[in-house]
């Protein structure tokens, strides 16, 4: 977490070969999946989803067109965090309908899988609490994966979102697959915040069958494309992950 120290962490209450895609029928729409927790586990540490990861992979998919939904656990309002000096992060942070998505998230059940070719879930530490085990959450993922032959994308944190996730055969989504997301080589394993964690990422993936892959530097727009698994490393890996998402879906 070393590398994040230079952030400003606000919290607001606002509240690689690619598969080709088979989508006649589902709307040019991409889900996003954030998360309501405020803390980290049962302690009194605030954690948050992280703005710019959202800012910027939500940037791409506006600019090639695609429509944005926002799903969390419990819909509604979801803390943000991680807002630092960026022109595209000040332009949506007074942006007021980019906002009002994020007061007010739907829950899984307001959400229909077929409505959307992908699904992007994006990081902060509040993504290691709640969505991981949310089953309507884990339902839609599957759905638009394997019914809707969509993508699954995630980035840093968010990687937590698909470790569990399993097909409709029973095995692991991630079971043989390159997996990317942020790397128990950059966590502060002392610190109070990683001690409430329920899992390690790159263990639980590892565990699950995953091929976890990652840089060892950091900071330098790592993803892993794997068919329709696309997952990227950290905050510098956003908008790359949306890109190739994009790519994927043409």
């Amino acid at each position: 977490m070393n590398k994040l120290a230079f952030i400003f962490l606000l919290h607001i209450s606002y509240a690689c070969a690619v598969e080709p895609t088979t989508l006649e029928d589902s709307k040019n729409k991409i889900l996003f999946v954030v998360s309501n927790a405020r803390f980290y586990g049962e302690s009194d540490i605030n954690t948050s989803n992280h703005f710019a990861e959202i800012v910027f992979a939500y940037h791409e998919f506006k600019t090639a067109g695609f429509e944005i939904d926002f799903v969390s656990p419990k819909g509604g309002p979801v803390p943000l965090g991680y807002i630092y000096s960026d022109s595209l992060l000040i332009e949506y942070l007074y942006n007021e309908g980019f906002m009002n998505k994020l007061k007010t998230t739907l829950t899984p059940a307001q959400v229909n899988a077929k409505d959307y070719q992908a699904i992007f879930y994006s990081g902060g530490g509040a993504a290691m609490f709640q969505t991981p085990f949310d089953q309507g959450i884990q339902q839609l993922a599957m759905d638009i994966y394997e019914n809707q032959k969509g993508i699954v994308s995630a980035v840093c944190h968010g990687t937590a979102g698909i470790a569990d996730l399993k097909k409709e055969d029973g095995t692991y989504l991630v079971n043989g697959r390159r997996i990317n997301g942020f790397p128990d080589l950059f966590e502060d394993k002392a610190a109070a915040y990683f001690q409430e964690f329920p899992f390690s990422i790159e263990e639980r993936i590892t565990a699950n069958g995953g091929l976890f892959k990652y840089s060892e530097e950091g900071w330098d727009g790592y993803l892993e494309v794997d068919g329709r698994l696309i997952t990227g490393q950290d905050p510098t890996s956003s908008a790359l992950v949306a890109r190739a998402v994009i790519d994927a879906l043409k």
